[in-house]
């Protein structure tokens, strides 16, 4: 009795919020209502970009855990400092430099304008810094994926140096080219139609030609290949961790593909 009593008072209360809510809506000024439909749309952006940032951002964790679980356990001090640091010097980086080479104004090779902000305005300051966390994290994550394909044969100081390079010119630069226009730029690339969905080209693709340009250079782990040249399995130390990673990943994805 108790209980039918209490659904009755709680479904009383949704009937007088309703009519409330739909009193005050047909009663409203019309302009009013246009203004505050405008200030909800604006902030509803800049909360779905930042979710989307947020998810892209976790996808470092990702990418610690997936390099750390399919090295060797000697390595994993190596290989988590290597995410942190390269974030930690990217977005450093990428503020500095990265995002007015990227989003400056330009003749079409690389920004000019808006280095650390100055200068900036993107719909208004909220905005502004919304847009350029979104930004960031995804030149983080072209930074991060360098670190899994030459894991366990690159000096800590040598990567950090190739991190800052990553996020100051080389991703920057090739991203005005595509997305420059998002700001005030606007890249070759981007003017003769070139499209690039969810950063499939200007992220992963970076993040992959830039690891294996290292590899190249640095060639195969010591004790890969044996006396004869046949390949020798050089097995992960956790493979739950690195299963781990890949399920943190696939969430952020949502962030990075939606967003």
């Amino acid at each position: 009795m108790k209980r039918y009593k209490f659904a009755v008072r709680l479904g009383f209360i949704f009937v007088v919020l309703f009519l409330t809510g739909a009193a005050f809506a047909q009663n409203g000024d019309a302009a009013i209502s246009a203004e505050a439909l405008e200030t909800l749309q604006n902030n509803i952006n800049i909360v779905w970009t930042a979710i989307a940032a947020f998810l892209v951002f976790f996808m470092q964790a990702g990418f610690a855990m997936v390099e750390s679980g399919f090295t060797r356990a000697k390595n994993t001090v190596n290989i988590m400092m290597k995410n942190l640091m390269d974030f930690s010097i990217g977005t450093l980086s990428f503020f500095l430099i990265g995002f007015g080479l990227m989003f400056g104004a330009t003749d079409g090779l690389f920004g000019t304008t808006h280095f650390a902000l100055i200068g900036t305005d993107v719909q208004g300051a909220d905005w502004t810094w919304t847009f350029l966390i979104f930004q960031t994290v995804f030149a983080g994550t072209a930074a991060t994926i360098v670190s899994g394909a030459m894991a366990e044969r690159t000096k800590f100081t040598g990567y950090l140096a190739y991190s800052f390079f990553i996020c100051a010119f080389i991703y920057p630069i090739f991203g005005s080219w595509a997305w420059g226009g998002l700001l005030d730029g606007g890249g070759w690339l981007e003017n003769m139609g070139f499209q690039d969905f969810a950063g499939s080209t200007v992220v992963p693709s970076i993040g992959g030609w830039l690891p294996l340009a290292g590899a190249i250079v640095l060639g195969p782990r010591i004790g890969k290949y044996g006396p004869d040249g046949k390949p020798r399995a050089i097995p992960g130390h956790n493979i739950a961790l690195g299963a781990l990673g890949v399920f943190i990943l696939w969430f952020g994805w949502f962030g990075f593909n939606a967003g």
